[in-house]
């Protein structure tokens, strides 16, 4: 048995909230099962119980008691009279309609309530019960919530445990995450799904930014914390269309290719397999920059079955996909599923001048008396990508904001990107780089549904450049490449 709320016990909580999707089906609640006797297995009730009232949503932005007793009584929880802890433990039933701040009388019931079942319990007296029921409650005043950061730090508490194992004691954690990016980021793909998204059927969506040497800055992992704790910025695994063709370029380049040959557009067909163009249409000859800017698929298609898909995929997971990958013609179109945090940081690889950029969150943890239980090292140097084809890359990238499928991503910086857009309108992407920042955004349904005409191009790409707009105020302007580096863009050959 264990503590029950709502329809579920506390694990089950725990369970779906942390690891699965909202879906509602047979299997989800036999995934929900296993998971929470895993979780036992784990951990102690009263461990699981810490890891609950640490997540659960309390109202007014907040998540955990420590964070609600902060936001409505400016103290922390240790601080809280009897009175105030009520009034909190009230909100797990209905977090909205409770809320001191909004309705303050209403909150007062739901108190004394919990106080009367203390009582009943055997946790407080009449006599204590009466006065606490009377007692004044000095609310602190209303302040706007900060950035919904709970998925970032979510993962944060998982890479530590990686680092430390399983904390028994207060942490300070010191991270790399910018509230005021994580603030921008959640509003940017609040406002996107709000609006556009409502009206095309875009229920969910990602975003993950970090410095160009992989230090996450924002992570959101869905449109809202309290409706499900599943984090799709890192465990969510999507196809990501045309974002893909990052590896059959990279792939071309380093096989001799340049981006100013002439390649063409035509119907092909790869052992019975023939791509389509998004608009149906075939344009004839173009430079390989030109068909990567338009997103064409005969010629990313073809072009990686020339080289060969080993290529590719060699490029794929040198760059961090850790999917395993068939060689299949289809490959070179995204047919593989990759998380936002994988597919972002192997972009950063390019942003990085073609040096290894490993996403990392955490810098330091250490007790509250100081003794240092991890700190981050800077790893030696990792040369993935050659310069010249880095140089050539970042180009080519930079041309699709500029003249190709991304042209709703430009900003007022330097900026280079790649839109994605999976079979049936499934999932929509964009993910681009200034000098830096690099940031990646996906859109879509957990469930897979289709969305209404939903592009990497469109949706995905605005609220890529409604965020950067924000993060890259007050810095500079920089060029994408190391000016030093040649570019060999103007060396053509023909392709057929």
């Amino acid at each position: 048995g264990g503590v029950v709320q709502g329809g579920s016990t506390i694990t089950q909580q725990v369970a779906k909230n942390l690891f699965l999707t909202p879906e509602r089906s047979f299997k989800r609640k036999a995934q929900e099962a296993l998971l929470a006797l895993w979780l036992e297995r784990r951990f102690t009730k009263e461990e699981i119980l810490a890891i609950y009232l640490n997540r659960v949503y309390l109202g007014a932005g907040t998540y955990g008691v420590d964070a609600a007793a902060r936001r409505y009584f400016d103290k922390s929880a240790r601080d809280l009279t009897l009175p105030e802890a009520a009034m909190i433990a009230g909100l797990l039933k209905a977090p909205s309609r409770y809320n001191p701040a909004a309705d303050p009388a209403a909150a007062r019931a739901r108190s004394a309530e919990e106080i009367d079942n203390m009582v009943e319990a055997g946790f407080t007296d009449e006599a204590t019960a009466r006065a606490a029921k009377a007692a004044p409650l000095n609310l602190a005043g209303n302040r706007p919530a900060g950035g919904d950061a709970r998925y970032a730090t979510d993962w944060v508490v998982v890479r530590a445990t990686d680092y430390i194992g399983v904390a028994r004691q207060d942490l300070i954690i010191v991270t790399t995450l910018d509230p005021n990016l994580q603030r921008a980021a959640q509003e940017a793909l609040a406002n996107g799904l709000a609006g556009e998204g409502a009206e095309r059927n875009a229920g969910e969506g990602a975003v993950v930014s970090m410095a160009p040497d992989g230090a996450i800055l924002a992570m959101v992992g869905g449109s809202g914390y309290a409706t499900t704790q599943f984090n799709r910025a890192v465990q969510a695994r999507r196809q990501p269309g045309s974002a893909f063709k990052l590896f059959v370029y990279l792939a071309a380049l380093e096989a001799g290719m340049r981006p100013g040959d002439t390649v063409e557009d035509r119907p092909i067909s790869i052992e019975g397999w023939s791509p389509r163009n998004f608009d149906g249409e075939f344009d004839g000859p173009m430079t390989l920059a030109q068909a990567f800017a338009g997103s064409t698929n005969t010629v990313a298609a073809e072009t990686a079955w020339r080289i060969g898909m080993g290529r590719v995929i060699e490029a794929a997971h040198r760059l961090g996909i850790d999917e395993e990958m068939q060689v299949l013609p289809s490959l070179a179109l995204g047919t593989t599923e990759v998380s936002p945090l994988e597919l972002t940081a192997a972009y950063a690889v390019i942003a990085n001048q073609g040096v290894e950029a490993w996403p990392y969150v955490i810098v330091e943890i250490r007790t509250r008396a100081g003794e240092v239980l991890y700190r981050r090292e800077m790893p030696p140097i990792r040369r993935l990508v050659e310069p010249a084809v880095q140089a050539d890359l970042s180009g080519m990238l930079e041309g699709t904001i500029e003249d190709g499928t991304g042209r709703a991503a430009m900003i007022a910086w330097p900026a280079a990107g790649k839109t994605g857009t999976s079979q049936d309108y499934r999932d929509a992407w964009f993910v681009g780089f200034t000098r830096q920042i690099v940031t990646g955004v996906w859109i879509g349904n957990d469930n897979g549904a289709a969305m209404n005409r939903v592009t990497g191009g469109g949706l995905s790409a605005r609220i890529w450049a409604d965020y950067m707009a924000t993060a890259q105020q007050r810095l500079p302007q920089l060029t994408l490449v190391d000016t030093t580096v040649p570019r060999r863009h103007l060396r053509q050959r023909r392709h057929r």
